[in-house]
């Protein structure tokens, strides 16, 4: 008699083998202690294929300005996983931001969640979307922020869900990190509902770095207006943009009084910051003097400042004449990585991990909010958001190898705990 396999929440079944005896139903446990009926990837084949997935995601300008483009690179992802029959792919669009939730059929809400963007930021140049492979890394826009990660994350996945049918492992990909992820990972959690026992995050820290505590963020526009006129006379105008200048100037210099003297890579980066990233007015006319302006800047600030307090000083410091808009706030926020994930990255890599403090933020934040815990680090990744980003290949397969370990030492402890053993 063909018995039919039963999937729980924790429970792992194995593909039943293709032959003409009877199937048999294993316990998730049996499974689990027999790891060796399922092989690990080999690394020659496993380096190329990350290679080869990583690069074909870079060629697809998936930025803010291509709304066509993020479509196509969410499509891309869901025909890359719409083989695996024990897993349902869920579509979910906020704002004409889209995201894409894989989870194993009849689980809501997974053990372990694969958590990744594929939004990559703005360049002029849409030839610029393309990569190169030089001294065992890829480079190129988005290949360190975050399309290395997420060629990861999708064979990963792939790997385990082909092996064991319902893992209890789910992957959420989404497509506007890079703006601040209100439409993306807090839509789906706040709105959808989207939840798991942990989550995995490629998107912060470094291979044996574990985030235990990222900034605050706060993206403001300040807006100046004036009164336009001839620039030969310039008395009778009142100019919105050296306005504007001088009020950067003077947050600028606020900001700097708050860092140290001596900055190195390696040392203790938590400081507040402000960078003036756009300024620009209307005006295109040479012999004009321009009256609006606006420029935007991006402040990250470790607690105990926190979000209504850096407005407040900024608006002060902007003075009446300057408007202070809010388009992005965050505040700072703390991980909790599993000491399991460090045990298991300490094993792989043969060295010591540290939990550090990061400038940059991630969609973790909104996953910490809801209770649920982040596992926080990425292979090694350099020169992000420049058209020379990169990500070296080794540390992609000691991150898959990572991440692969963890989700069996501790997916098997779960199973054992759930049966009582």
């Amino acid at each position: 008699m063909e018995c039919e396999s039963q999937v729980d929440r924790t429970g792992l079944v194995a593909e039943p083998p293709r032959t003409v005896a009877p199937r048999v139903e294993f316990s998730a446990f049996v499974l689990f202690c027999f790891y060796g009926f399922v092989p690990m990837p080999d690394s020659d084949d496993l380096r190329h294929r990350l290679t080869a997935l990583t690069r074909d995601l870079m060629l697809i300008p998936s930025t803010e300005a291509r709304p066509l483009e993020r479509q196509r690179i969410i499509q891309f992802i869901a025909n890359h996983l719409e083989a695996l029959e024990s897993v349902t792919l869920h579509r979910y669009a906020s704002n004409g931001y889209e995201s894409l939730v894989a989870l194993p059929r009849g689980v809501v809400e997974p053990e372990i969640l694969l958590c990744g963007h594929v939004d990559v930021v703005e360049h002029p140049h849409v030839e610029a979307y393309g990569s190169t492979i030089a001294d065992g890394r890829i480079i190129g826009p988005g290949a360190g922020d975050m399309k290395g990660a997420v060629a990861i994350l999708l064979e990963i996945f792939r790997h385990w869900h082909t092996a064991y049918r319902g893992a209890s492992l789910g992957l959420a990909i989404t497509s506007d990190e890079e703006r601040g992820g209100a439409d993306g990972v807090q839509h789906l959690v706040q709105n959808v509902g989207l939840r798991c026992g942990r989550a995995i995050v490629p998107d912060g820290g470094s291979l044996n770095d574990l985030t235990v505590e990222e900034k605050g963020v706060l993206h403001v526009r300040l807006k100046a207006q004036g009164r336009a006129a001839h620039a030969a006379r310039p008395w009778l105008a009142d100019n919105a943009l050296e306005r504007l200048t001088q009020a950067v100037g003077r947050i600028s210099e606020h900001f700097r009084q708050l860092m140290p003297q001596a900055i190195t890579m390696e040392g203790d980066h938590w400081f507040a910051t402000c960078s003036l990233s756009i300024m620009r007015t209307s005006n295109e006319t040479i012999n004009r003097v321009p009256d609006e302006a606006e420029a935007v800047l991006d402040v990250r600030f470790p607690p105990p400042r926190h979000v209504e307090g850096v407005i407040a000083e900024l608006t002060k410091l902007a003075g009446p004449s300057i408007v202070v808009e809010p388009l992005m706030k965050a505040e700072p926020t703390h991980l909790d990585p599993d000491p399991v994930f460090c045990e298991v990255t300490q094993e792989v890599t043969g060295q010591a991990v540290r939990l550090v403090k990061t400038s940059g933020g991630s969609d973790a934040r909104f996953m910490c909010r809801a209770g649920i815990p982040v596992n926080l680090s990425r292979p090694l990744v350099g020169n992000l958001h420049a058209r020379d980003e990169w990500i070296d290949i080794a540390s992609m397969v000691a991150y898959y190898r990572i991440c692969d370990g963890y989700l069996r030492r501790k997916l098997r402890a779960l199973s054992a705990d759930k049966q009582g053993l």
